[in-house]
C-alpha cells in the first residue's frame, strides 16, 4: 500500500511540474495536509464519545444484554462454533460494536473472534471464519457514527440524515454477503 500511495504522490508531483503547475501542487499539498489534521481531530472527538458509550454499555451490562439478544441470529450464521461460548461472546461483541458504527472499536473484537476460530482449524479458513470476515466487511450499522462525524466536520447541518440510506445499503450488503458465503461454502465442498 505504501508503494501505491508513494507512486501516486510522485506521479502527481511530476505531472504538476511537467505542466508548469508546481506551485499549485505545493499549495494543494499544504492545504490537504491542513484539512487532514482538522478532519482527524473532529473524527477523534466523535470516536472517543462512542467508544466511551460502548465502554459504559459494557460496564453496565447493557452490551451483554445486546449480545444475548443477538445470539439466536448469530447461532444461525455461525453454526459450526455456536457451542463455543468464548467465540460467540467475541462475535456478539464485535457485531454489537459494528451496529453502533464503531468500526475502530469493533476491530479488536473481530480479531479476537477470528483468532479463536482459527485455533479450531489451523491453516484453513473455516466457513465460520469466512462468514465473520463477510459480516465485518459488510457490517450492518444502526448508527453510522464515523460517517456522521465526517459529515459534521464538513459542515453538514444534519449529519445523521443518511440513516435510511445507510440502513438499506448495509442490510443489502450483509444480506448479499451472507447468501454468497453460504452458497460458496456449498459449492466449494462439492
Amino acid at each position: 500500500m505504501t508503494v501505491i500511495w508513494t507512486g501516486m504522490i510522485v506521479v502527481s508531483i511530476l505531472c504538476g511540474l511537467a505542466t508548469g503547475r508546481g506551485p499549485e501542487v505545493a499549495a494543494a499539498a499544504v492545504e490537504g495536509a491542513s484539512a487532514a489534521v482538522e478532519l482527524s481531530l473532529s473524527i477523534a472527538g466523535m470516536l472517543c464519545l462512542w467508544t466511551g458509550v460502548m465502554e459504559v454499555m459494557r460496564r453496565s451490562g447493557l452490551a451483554d444484554k445486546l449480545s444475548r439478544l443477538l445470539r439466536p441470529a448469530l447461532r444461525l450464521l455461525f453454526p459450526q462454533v455456536a457451542g463455543d461460548q468464548g467465540i460467540m461472546d467475541s462475535v456478539s461483541a464485535n457485531v454489537s460494536a459494528n451496529l453502533l458504527g464503531l468500526g475502530n472499536a469493533a476491530t479488536p473484537l473481530g480479531l479476537e473472534a477470528a483468532r479463536r476460530m482459527a485455533r479450531r482449524s489451523p491453516g484453513v479458513a473455516s466457513d465460520s471464519l469466512c462468514m465473520l470476515v463477510v459480516c465485518n466487511t459488510a457490517s450492518i450499522q444502526l448508527i453510522p457514527t464515523t460517517v456522521a462525524s465526517v459529515r459534521a466536520a464538513a459542515g453538514s447541518a444534519a449529519p445523521f440524515d443518511i440513516l435510511p440510506a445507510t440502513w438499506l445499503a448495509s442490510a443489502l450488503s450483509v444480506g448479499a454477503g451472507v447468501v454468497m458465503c453460504r452458497l460458496l461454502s456449498k459449492v466449494w465442498r462439492d
